[in-house]
C-alpha cells in the first residue's frame, strides 16, 4: 500500500507544490504506521512463532511479537504509564516513584475505574486528568486507556454536557489523534480501538447542550462546530480547515445543509459537525485494509428530520486517475459501506458528496481504492451468473443420475464421470455458500457465522479446483500410462483423496492458524484476509498452480491430438483442427483454466475489462460444464435418447398389446357364436367342440366382447 501510494503522488503533476508536499507528508506517516519494529526474543526464529518480551522501565504490559522471514517484528504492544492514580493531577500519587506503589499494579489498566473517578473528582469540566494525560507519552498502552478511558466517559454521562466538558474531552482526544501517535496504534490489540474512538465522541457530542448560542471548540486534531437551525434559515454550512500532518499545509471540508431539508425542522434544533484530519489514517493502520482516506472524517449530528446533507471534501492527493469513493462509517460493523453517500461531483480537486446520516451513520469521508474496482455491472454479472450456474449444475447432476448406469460401463468412463460428478457437487455447494457468506452483513456482527461460511467457500472452491487436478491427472494417466494399470478401487481412493482430502486438510490449517488472532476474516467481508495474516494465499496459491498442471494437461492433448494429423489429407487436417478445438472448448471449464484471467485482474486492476471477462467465464461456469461436459458428450446424448426412445416404445408396445387384445376378442367372440350355431342344429348329446363357451343367460351375443388391456374377457 504505501509503495502504490508513493507511485500515485509521484506519477502525476500536481497543480502546487503545497499539494505534493501534502501527499509526500501523508505517505511518511502511513509508512511509519506499516513499518513493524523488529524486537530481540528468546529462541530460534521460525516463520509464524511468537513470542512475548517485557516492557521498558518504568512500564507495565508487554510486546508481541510474531517472526516472518526469519527476523521477529512486533504486533501488539500494551506498555503504559498511565494508571488509575498517576492520570490525576495529585501530588501524593506522583512524587513517590512509579514502582513504589503497590496498589498501582491493582488499578492498572483498569479504565472502567478511572472514568468513575474522574466523574468524583471532577464532574463539571473533567480537567483534572487533563495535565498527565497531555504529559504522557503517546505508546499503544496509553492510546488504549485514554481510548477506553474517553468510551467510559460517554456512555457513563447521560446527559447536560455542555461547552466546558466538551472542551475538555476534546483535549484528551487531541492527546491521541496526534499525528505522530499514528503508527503507535498499529499495535493495539484491539484493532478497532479507532472506531471505539469515533463512536465514543460522537456519542459525547449528541448529548451536548448548546443553550441557543453557538460554539467553535477548535484543537489541532479535532474541530467541533454547534448552532441551532430552524426553518427560517436560508441555508446553513460548517467550514472545517485542518492539518492532516506535520505541515503547515491544509485541507478543506464543508457541511451544507439545504434550504429544503432546513424547511422540514418543525422547530429550532441544534446541529453539530466535528472534523478529524488523522483519523483516517488511524483507522487505515489499525484495520490493515487496503484503501486510503483522502479527505477529513466529518461527523454530523442533526435533528430526525433532516435526512439528506451536502459534503465537500477536498482531497489530500489531487489526481485525476485515482478512482474516489464517497463512504459512510457504520458505527456497529466498524466499517467504510458505500450505502450511505453517493457521488455528486468530482474534480481532481475535491468530491462533493450526498449523504443520509442516521444512528447507523453520523460521519463521513472519501476513499481513494487504486487496488479495488467496484461495479454495478460486476455485481449483476455474478449474482446472475451463480443463478443461472446453479440451475445448470442441479441440471448436471440431475443427467448424471439418469444415464449414470449407461454411460459408466467401462472403468476409464466410470473414474472421468465420477471426476465430473464431484466437480459439479462442489462447484453447487461453493457457490451457495458464496451466496450465504454475501447475505452475512460483515464479521463485526455476525463472526461466528462469517467464520463458517468462509470456511466452506474456501474448502468447496478448494475442491473444485482439487477435483479439476485429479481429472487432469487422470487424462494424463490415460495418455502417459498405457501398458500399467492400477486397480480401480486404488483409482477412486486416490481421486478422492485428492478432491477432498488436501482441500480439508489446507482449510482446516488456515483457520486453526490464523483465527485465534483474529486474523482469519478481512474486516469488511466474508473471506479471507489478506493484509494481515495473507491468509487469501491458502486459496490463490493452490489455485493457480493447479491452472498451470491443467494448462500443461490441456498442451498434451492438443500435441497427442495434433500428431495424429500429420502426413494427413487436408480433410483430415481440418478434422483434427476441429476436434482440437472441441478438446480446448471442453477441458478448458473442466479444469478450471477460466480462473487464469485472474493474472489479467490483477496485472492490470483499472481496467474494467478484464474483470467483466473474468467474472463472466466464473460466474457462468457450472452452465459450462453443462454444456460441455455433458450436453456435447455423445455417450450421454445416445444415453438420454435411449432412455426417451425406451419410453417411447414401452408407450408403443402397451398400445399395440392392448389393440391386439381387442382383435383377439372379436374374434373369439365370433368364433363362439358359429360354435353355438351349431350346436344349436345339432342332436342332444353331440359333444361340444373344443371353444364351445358356456355364456351367461341373456347375453347379447350381436355386442363386441368388452376385452380391455389387463381383462381376460372370458366372462369367467
Amino acid at each position: 500500500m504505501t509503495h502504490t501510494l508513493l507511485l500515485y503522488c509521484l506519477a502525476f503533476l500536481l497543480p502546487t507544490e503545497s499539494n505534493r508536499t501534502l501527499c509526500q507528508a501523508a505517505s511518511k506517516s502511513k509508512e511509519k504506521a506499516s513499518a513493524r519494529p523488529h524486537g530481540v526474543c528468546v529462541g530460534v526464529c521460525m516463520d509464524n512463532s511468537h513470542c512475548t518480551q517485557p516492557c521498558p522501565p518504568d512500564t507495565q504490559g508487554n510486546m508481541g511479537f510474531s517472526c516472518r522471514e526469519k527476523k521477529w517484528h512486533k504486533v501488539t504492544d500494551t506498555c503504559q504509564t498511565l494508571n488509575a492514580f498517576n492520570i490525576f493531577e495529585e501530588e501524593s500519587y506522583l512524587v513517590r516513584p512509579f514502582g513504589e506503589n503497590i496498589r498501582i499494579h491493582e488499578y492498572a489498566g483498569k479504565s472502567e475505574t478511572i472514568a468513575e473517578m474522574v466523574l468524583q473528582k471532577c464532574p463539571t469540566d473533567l480537567s483534572c486528568v487533563i495535565k498527565n494525560i497531555q504529559r504522557s507519552p503517546r505508546i499503544p498502552g496509553n492510546i488504549a486507556v485514554i481510548v477506553q478511558l474517553l468510551h467510559n466517559i460517554s456512555t457513563e454521562v447521560v446527559t447536560n454536557v455542555d461547552e466546558t466538558k466538551m472542551q475538555s474531552y476534546s483535549i484528551m482526544a487531541n492527546h491521541i489523534l496526534n499525528s505522530k501517535s499514528i503508527s503507535n496504534w498499529t499495535f493495539i490489540p484491539d484493532r478497532n480501538s479507532g472506531g471505539v474512538l469515533l463512536r465514543s465522541v460522537n456519542s459525547f457530542a449528541r448529548k451536548l447542550l448548546l443553550n441557543k448560542h453557538s460554539i467553535d471548540i477548535s484543537d489541532v486534531f479535532i474541530h467541533t462546530i454547534g448552532t441551532t437551525i430552524s426553518g427560517d434559515n436560508t441555508e446553513k454550512n460548517f467550514t472545517f480547515s485542518m492539518s492532516v500532518n506535520d505541515t503547515s499545509n491544509k485541507v478543506t471540508g464543508r457541511v451544507l445543509i439545504s434550504r429544503d431539508e432546513l424547511q422540514k425542522v418543525s422547530s429550532p434544533s441544534q446541529v453539530i459537525s466535528i472534523a478529524f484530519p488523522t483519523l483516517g489514517a488511524i483507522l487505515e493502520s489499525s484495520l490493515l485494509e487496503n484503501f486510503t482516506v483522502n479527505g477529513l472524517i466529518l461527523s454530523v449530528i442533526l435533528p430526525n428530520e433532516l435526512k439528506r446533507i451536502s459534503l465537500i471534501f477536498e482531497k489530500i492527493c489531487k489526481s485525476e486517475e485515482k478512482r474516489t469513493q464517497c463512504v459512510g462509517w457504520h458505527s456497529i460493523e466498524s466499517r467504510w459501506d458505500q450505502q450511505a453517500c453517493k457521488m455528486v461531483q468530482e474534480n481532481p480537486q475535491q468530491a462533493v458528496c450526498k449523504c443520509r446520516p442516521s444512528k447507523l451513520f453520523t460521519s463521513f469521508s472519501i476513499l481513494m481504492s487504486p487496488h479495488i474496482l467496484n461495479s454495478p455491472i460486476l455485481i449483476y454479472i455474478t449474482y446472475v451468473g451463480l443463478g443461472i450456474s446453479i440451475c445448470s449444475l442441479i441440471i448436471c447432476l440431475s443427467i448424471e443420475v439418469l444415464v449414470w448406469s449407461q454411460v459408466t460401463k467401462t472403468e476409464i468412463s466410470y473414474l472421468r464421470h465420477v471426476c465430473i460428478a464431484n466437480i459439479a457437487a462442489t462447484l453447487l455447494m461453493a457457490d451457495v455458500w458464496f451466496i450465504v457468506a454475501s447475505f452475512l452483513s460483515g464479521p463485526m456482527t455476525h463472526h461466528n457465522g462469517c467464520v463458517v461460511a468462509t470456511f466452506f467457500v474456501h474448502f468447496f472452491y478448494l475442491s473444485v479446483f482439487f477435483w479439476m487436478l485429479a481429472k487432469a491427472l487422470l487424462i494424463l494417466y490415460g495418455i502417459l500410462i498405457v501398458f500399467h494399470t492400477l486397480p480401480k478401487s486404488v483409482l477412486v481412493a486416490s481421486l478422492f483423496s485428492v478432491g477432498y482430502g488436501c482441500p480439508l486438510v489446507i482449510a482446516v490449517i488456515t483457520v486453526a492458524v490464523t483465527e485465534p488472532g483474529k486474523g482469519y476474516l478481512r474486516p469488511g467481508a466474508c473471506w479471507l484476509n489478506w493484509d494481515m495474516t495473507k491468509a487469501l494465499l491458502a486459496f490463490v496459491v493452490p489455485a493457480l498452480a493447479i491452472v498451470v498442471v491443467n494448462l500443461i494437461t490441456v498442451t498434451l492433448v492438443i500435441v497427442k491430438t495434433q500428431r495424429a494429423a500429420i502426413g494427413s489429407s487436408m480433410f483430415q487436417e481440418v478434422r483434427a483442427i476441429v476436434r482440437i478445438s472441441k478438446n480446448i472448448a471442453i477441458l478448458t471449464p473442466l479444469l478450471g483454466l477460466t480462473w487464469g484471467f485472474g493474472i489479467a485482474t490483477v496485472i492490470n486492476d483499472s481496467s474494467l475489462a478484464f474483470h467483466i471477462i473474468f467474472s463472466l467465464l466464473n460466474a457462468f461456469q457450472g452452465f459450462f460444464i453443462l454444456v460441455f461436459g455433458t450436453i456435447l458428450d455423445p455417450k450421454i446424448r445416445g444415453a438420454l435418447k435411449g432412455r426417451v426412445t425406451s419410453t417411447k416404445w414401452i408407450s408403443r408396445i402397451s398400445e399395440i398389446h392392448c389393440g391386439v387384445n381387442h382383435r383377439l376378442a372379436q374374434a373369439l367372440k365370433l368364433w363362439a357364436a358359429l360354435q353355438l350355431s351349431g350346436f344349436s342344429q345339432q342332436r342332444v348329446g353331440s359333444p361340444r367342440g373344443l371353444l364351445d363357451f358356456p355364456f351367461k343367460n341373456g347375453e347379447d351375443m350381436s355386442q363386441p366382447l368388452k376385452w380391455g388391456c389387463g381383462d381376460t374377457g372370458l366372462g369367467m
